[in-house]
């Protein structure tokens, strides 16, 4: 299968496209998925190689409990010592980057698509994406949502069913609907 290069790179790039033409690619990162998805959890071998086939870039000592969803993997990197709960999706039209020791609660998303608000420009099948970036030792409770352009600082806190719609600081425990500060450590 060819990959609509040009397409590809306007969307990591956060340009509108046309997601259409790069169905082939979706088909076969959910594909890779299945598989994972589908693997007994003591085939550690086959799980890893998986992964690594799958996304971008997935450093030592990771762990990526089934099932874990995502539209392309490539863009996708997984620093040391990160690890995904069960039910993990990662949209990752544009790049999602998890630094080292970042916890990820059971049912997280992360969504980087962007859809026009305007009904008649919606018509047109457009999106675009922004990228997200979780810095090190951060622990997001379960259910987590982090929407695009978002950027949560290292060793803070994100409380469970939290929705993250804008930036986080370094060293903070944040909570709700949108995700507000609710204190400081340390």
């Amino acid at each position: 299968m060819h990959m609509d290069t040009e397409t590809y790179e306007k969307m990591i790039s956060g340009q509108w496209y046309q997601p259409a033409n790069l169905a082939p690619e979706r088909l076969r990162a959910q594909t890779i998925c299945a598989d994972y998805n589908n693997l007994r959890p003591v085939d550690d071998k086959r799980r890893g190689k998986l992964l690594r086939d799958l996304l971008g870039a997935v450093a030592e000592n990771v762990c990526v409990e089934q099932p874990f969803h995502c539209d392309y993997g490539r863009n996708i990197t997984l620093g040391p010592r990160t690890f995904l709960n069960y039910g993990c999706v990662m949209l990752d039209c544009a790049p999602i980057t998890l630094g080292e020791h970042v916890l990820v609660g059971p049912g997280c998303h992360f969504y980087t698509a962007i859809h026009p608000i305007d009904p008649i420009e919606r018509l047109t099948d457009n999106e675009r994406a922004e990228p997200i970036v979780i810095e090190d030792n951060v622990w997001l409770g379960g259910h987590v949502t982090v929407l695009p352009g978002v950027t949560i600082g290292r060793n803070t806190v994100v409380g469970a069913g939290s929705v993250v719609t804008k930036d986080l600081p370094p060293n903070v425990v944040a909570a709700g609907n949108p995700a507000r500060v609710i204190r400081t450590l340390g």
